[in-house]
C-alpha cells in the first residue's frame, strides 16, 4: 500500500520513518528549503535531528506528486489543527481515504477534526489516529500503541494494514468523536497537572487532577456524542496519563513554567513549538458551557492562562468547591 504523510513536523516525520519499513512512503513538507536539507542530511534537523531518515523514505515539496503516490493507498495529515481544513480542501475529490494526527479544535469555529471534514469534504472517507505517543519514541522504534478511529470500518482497518508492526500496535475504533475529544482535552489537563507539579503539591494532588480531569473529559465527550468507554482507552486515559506525567509533554512544561510565575507569552516564545492546550483551553470551556457540562479544572486553567487568577488562587478555587457524589 502506498502511503503519503502530509506534514514534516516531529510527529509526521516519526510516523513516516516507521511506516517506510512496511510500505512505500512519501513525506511531504511545504517548505522546499526544508525538503532540500532533509534530502541532503537524511535527517529532519529542525524537529528530529537525532533520527536518520531510512533510505526508503522519500521526501518531497511537490504536493501533487505526494498525493499521486497515494492515489490507491492512504493519506495521513500530520499538520497542526490550524492547517487541517486547507489540507482537506486541497485533496482531489476522487482521492484515497484520509486520516489525521492533529489534536485540538479549529480556531474560530471550535470544531473538532470530524466536524471540519463534514464541511470541507463530506463525501470523503476520513478518520483520526491518536493515542499516547511522543514523536521521538515512535521515531526510535520504542513500543507504542495507537488507535485508528473512523465511522468507516474499512478505513480504520486500512490504517492497521499500513502502520501496525512489531514496535507500533494499532487498534481500531468506530468512535472518532470520543477519540478526538480525548486528544484535545488531555492537553488542557496537562497544563493543570504541570501547574500542580510546579507548585510541589504532591503525588496525591497529581492523581486527583488526572482522575477528575478524566471525568471532565468523559462528560464533555458524551455530551458531544461520544461513548463513555472510549475514554478508558488509548486516546482517553492512555494519552491523558502520558501527557500529564511525561517530561516530553509541551503542555505540561507550560504548566510548570506558569507555576513559576513566568508570563505565558514568554513561555510560548521559549517553547518554540505549538502547545495545543494553550490554543484549545478556551474552546473546550466554551463547548462545555454550550452543552451545560461542568469542567471546573478546565475553567481554572483558562483563568490562569488569561491571567485572571494566579496558580495559588486557582488551587484555592478548586479546593473550596462543595463536596458532591463522585459519579
Amino acid at each position: 500500500m502506498n502511503l503519503t504523510v502530509l506534514g514534516a513536523g516531529a510527529w509526521g516525520t516519526a510516523l513516516a520513518v516507521q511506516a517506510s519499513s512496511r510500505q512505500p512512503t512519501r513525506l511531504w513538507a511545504r517548505d522546499a528549503a526544508q525538503v532540500a536539507q532533509m534530502r541532503s542530511l537524511r535527517r529532519n534537523a529542525k524537529y528530529l535531528p537525532e533520527i536518520a531518515l531510512p533510505p526508503a523514505l522519500q521526501v518531497t515539496a511537490d504536493l501533487g506528486a505526494a498525493l499521486a503516490h497515494a492515489r490507491d493507498g492512504l493519506v495521513i495529515i500530520a499538520t497542526p489543527m490550524a492547517a487541517l481544513e486547507p489540507m482537506l480542501r486541497a485533496l482531489p475529490d476522487d482521492g484515497p481515504g484520509v486520516l489525521w494526527l492533529c489534536k485540538g479544535f479549529q480556531d474560530g469555529t471550535g470544531w473538532l477534526g470530524h466536524e471540519i471534514a463534514r464541511v470541507a469534504c463530506p463525501q470523503r472517507r476520513v478518520g483520526v489516529v491518536s493515542g499516547p505517543s511522543f514523536a521521538i519514541e515512535v521515531a526510535r522504534g520504542q513500543p507504542t500503541a495507537l488507535v485508528a478511529a473512523s465511522s468507516d470500518t474499512a478505513l480504520a482497518e486500512q490504517a492497521v494494514e499500513a502502520l501496525h508492526g512489531e514496535q507500533l500496535r494499532v487498534y481500531t475504533s468506530n468512535d472518532p468523536v470520543g477519540v478526538e475529544v480525548g486528544g484535545a482535552v488531555k492537553n488542557v489537563l496537562a497544563i493543570a497537572t504541570g501547574i500542580a507539579d510546579g507548585m510541589s503539591l504532591g503525588l496525591n494532588a497529581r492523581a486527583a487532577l488526572i482522575t477528575r480531569g478524566l471525568a471532565e473529559m468523559t462528560r464533555l465527550g458524551v455530551a458531544l456524542g461520544a461513548r463513555a468507554e472510549t475514554f478508558m482507552g488509548l486516546s482517553g486515559l492512555g494519552d491523558l496519563v502520558l501527557t500529564t506525567t511525561g517530561d516530553l509533554s509541551r503542555n505540561r512544561r507550560v504548566g510548570l513554567r506558569l507555576a513559576d510565575g513566568v508570563p505565558l507569552e514568554r513561555i510560548l516564545a521559549e517553547l518554540g513549538h505549538v502547545a495545543e492546550g494553550v490554543l484549545s483551553a478556551a474552546t473546550v470551556l466554551r463547548r462545555a458551557h454550550g452543552r451545560g457540562v461542568a469542567m471546573p479544572i478546565t475553567e481554572a486553567v483558562v483563568a490562569v492562562l488569561e491571567a485572571r487568577l494566579s496558580p495559588p488562587q486557582a488551587l484555592e478555587l478548586l479546593m473550596g468547591r462543595e463536596s458532591r457524589p463522585e459519579h
